[in-house]
């Protein structure tokens, strides 16, 4: 109590992307266990602008940066706050967490924990009965008591032995049931009425149980690890301890179903979109259509995806979706808010990837193949940070099976890093002779051009071919990737299945590559981004490799976005470049003759995409496809967005059935399915190769 002192000041409160950080004038009021806030120190005397009870709350530093900490009431309302440097973020959180637990033992004491481990929940009477009527006074904290142990203070606690560790065990069982136990009360609970299964605090209570009970297993099993080390010595300097997978099943927690489109059910339209009324599947050509790079327009659209809406008037959405989903759930077939959608396609997010075209190009001008492996390793690296747009985690639009989407970039042959030797009219006369029909017409040009199509080839499982190619360096790039998310408690995690190759024509080379799993992490607050696990670039060819490891944040310890890695030459074991740094970033590059290189990815420039305008688009392209859904999104008319995504959706099921019931396989337009693998229909290697065969023939 000697340090329950009334504090006040300025901080930093996160309102929403749309106001963003404003400074506001906090005051702690221990006395009644507030958090206060005014528009400034002047209003002080008039009534606060926000007030926050403190009993029951989680006061929890962030792992974002060293000024910013969360207060997480237990009515599931949360202040996110900056103080402006570590020391004074540490002084408010002390005090609040030293008020919070003040605050929360005297509730305990004033309402001692229900007999039943059921919470009186269980007993299945009417909405009217004492035991469900909530009592004006009564917050969540009372009313969901749990029974706790506390330590007695001033006594050392001991290092746990493996009895102990026994204990603790049964304890978490326990409480694993308790947690049964409630959510079957509360989904037991009428839909309508005083007291209903709707009810914010406890679908907040739903959807925060489950990552509790993880968190606790993680936390335990950090406890075996401590106990483990003790037996060995202690953990070298340094170590840092990440999170784990569950070690316990929760899977059987949630009886309502894996796949249940609860969002699409909470914003039901009042009418059926006219996109709905496709009643057959659409009699297009499946032929694959020449595209035009002259028709091509440098794209002006700039969605930045910096406004996640009215976060907090979705936060019912939210909490009703996650209270529904299991851990490890497959999201595929799970519809998630519009809301948190980006304004493009998955497709588009693959061709963004490419918004560097001078770094692709310069990989085939390296003058041996350890420059050209570290120039595609560099190029690797600086492609997932513009492919991302902005740090706020939000989701492309899930293609349509059918959908497609081209477009392609010019580039200065001038702003193309070149090597004495290895410039282009420097080959022979029979390569000459090789090229296309397109680079003959582009002979005169000052330009490279990099064309781009993707097409989504299968809904389930959801997979995206994508192809790129650049004539006239002969060199192109092709690839498929099974898009695999799952329900991780308060994250989503992304897993790309598949591979990429890229075909370096003119020194016979080819790369092939695999993509870094991606998490939504936060995702019931600010929601943000980070890659995760190890990806490899090889070349059978040379003998070249990369091993490059995209980092998470460590549940202790370690930096946000870090990614390390290494070239070296399998033969001689020799590592030839390191690479460390942010993927969104700074990247260092060492190379094995002592020099140094720094990328400052935020400063690289980007070339604009060439994307035909939307009415000379074909009625399965990204862009006119999802159009209505994207201009909703922009006016910020959710509900409208809404019912044009659900219509797109339904005609696609719709289809998706009649072709099952009349055995009418899916045809592809671009792609060719090759064993696992999905390859496009004319990459530059085959014609390469037809051109060559055609000359041995005439010869």
């Amino acid at each position: 109590s000697d340090h329950m002192e009334n504090i006040c000041g300025y901080l930093m409160k996160y309102t929403n992307l749309v106001t963003g950080w404003q400074y506001r004038f906090f005051v702690l009021n221990n006395d009644a266990g507030l958090l206060e806030y005014f528009v400034n120190e002047q209003s002080r005397q008039l009534k606060p602008r926000g007030t926050l009870q403190l009993a029951g709350a989680v006061i929890s530093p962030s792992d974002e940066d060293s000024h910013t900490f969360t207060v997480n009431a237990a009515s599931g309302e949360q202040y996110k706050l900056r103080a402006t440097d570590a020391k004074e973020r540490q002084h408010w959180v002390s005090r609040l967490q030293i008020c919070t637990q003040h605050h929360t033992e005297a509730i305990g004491k004033n309402n001692p924990p229900l007999k039943s481990r059921s919470f009186s929940l269980a007993s299945q009477g009417s909405a009217n009965s004492p035991g469900l009527q909530r009592r004006p006074s009564q917050n969540a904290v009372s009313f969901f008591n749990v029974g706790h142990h506390r330590l007695s203070t001033g006594k050392r606690v001991p290092i746990l032995q493996p009895d102990h560790l026994v204990d603790v065990r049964e304890m978490m069982s326990q409480a694993e049931g308790q947690q049964r136990d409630l959510i079957r009360s509360i989904e037991c609970l009428p839909v309508s009425g005083h007291l209903t299964s709707l009810d914010q605090d406890l679908l907040m209570l739903k959807a925060t149980s489950m990552a509790t009970m993880n968190c606790l297993n993680d936390c335990f099993h950090i406890l075996q690890l401590q106990h483990a080390s003790q037996q060995k010595g202690s953990l070298p300097a340094g170590t840092t301890i990440s999170w784990l997978e569950p070690k316990i099943s929760l899977s059987n927690h949630f009886k309502n179903g894996a796949a249940q489109n609860f969002p699409a059910e909470i914003n039901k339209p009042a009418s059926v979109r006219e996109e709905q009324s496709v009643a057959e599947p659409c009699q297009l050509t499946r032929e694959p259509e020449e595209i035009n790079p002259d028709e091509e327009l440098e794209d002006l659209c700039d969605d930045k995806e910096d406004d996640l809406g009215g976060v907090e008037e979705q936060r019912s959405v939210i909490l009703h979706l996650l209270s529904q989903l299991k851990l490890g759930m497959d999201l595929t077939r799970v519809v998630l808010p519009t809301f948190i959608l980006e304004k493009r396609s998955l497709l588009e997010m693959y061709a963004d990837f490419m918004s560097h075209p001078d770094l692709f190009i310069a990989i085939t001008n390296g003058t041996t193949p350890e420059e050209r492996m570290i120039r595609f390793v560099e190029y690797y690296l600086t492609s997932f940070h513009e492919g991302r747009k902005g740090a706020i985690a939000k989701k492309p639009y899930n293609p349509i099976i059918g959908e497609t989407f081209h477009c392609s970039w010019r580039m200065p042959k001038s702003e193309v890093a070149t090597d004495a030797g290895s410039n282009f009219s420097a080959h022979s006369a029979s390569e000459q002779v090789t090229l296309s029909k397109d680079l003959e017409g582009q002979a005169e040009l000052d330009y490279y051009t990099v064309k781009f199509v993707a097409e989504q080839v299968s809904h389930h499982p959801p997979v995206s071919g994508f192809y790129a190619e650049c004539v006239e360096r002969k060199m192109c790039v092709n690839a498929h990737v099974w898009t695999k998310s799952k329900f991780l408690g308060m994250s989503i995690g992304v897993t790309m299945v598949g591979e990429g190759l890229l075909s370096l024509l003119e020194h016979e080379e080819e790369y092939t590559f695999s993509l870094p799993c991606a998490y939504a992490r936060s995702i019931l607050t600010v929601p943000w981004v980070e890659l995760g696990g190890k990806v490899n670039i090889n070349c059978a060819k040379t003998g070249y490799s990369a091993s490059i490891n995209f980092h998470t944040k460590p549940f202790y310890g370690g930096k946000l976005h870090r990614v390390t890695g290494e070239v070296k030459q399998n033969t001689t074991n020799t590592v030839v470049c390191r690479v460390q740094g942010e993927w969104n970033s700074v990247l260092e590059f060492t190379y094995s003759n002592g020099e140094t290189k720094y990328v400052d990815l935020t400063k690289l420039s980007v070339t604009r995409k060439r994307v035909r305008p939307i009415e000379k688009q074909g009625p399965f392209e990204s862009r006119r496809l999802w159009q209505h859904v994207t201009e909703s999104l922009r006016d910020g008319d959710i509900d409208k967005a809404t019912e044009h995504k659900r219509a797109l959706e339904e005609r696609q099921r719709n289809e998706e059935r009649l072709r099952a019931e009349t055995e009418t396989p899916w045809c592809t337009k671009y792609f060719i399915k090759e064993g696992d693998g999905w390859v496009y229909h004319k990459p530059l290697w085959k014609a390469g190769s037809a051109v060559q065969t055609q000359q041995t023939d005439t010869n």
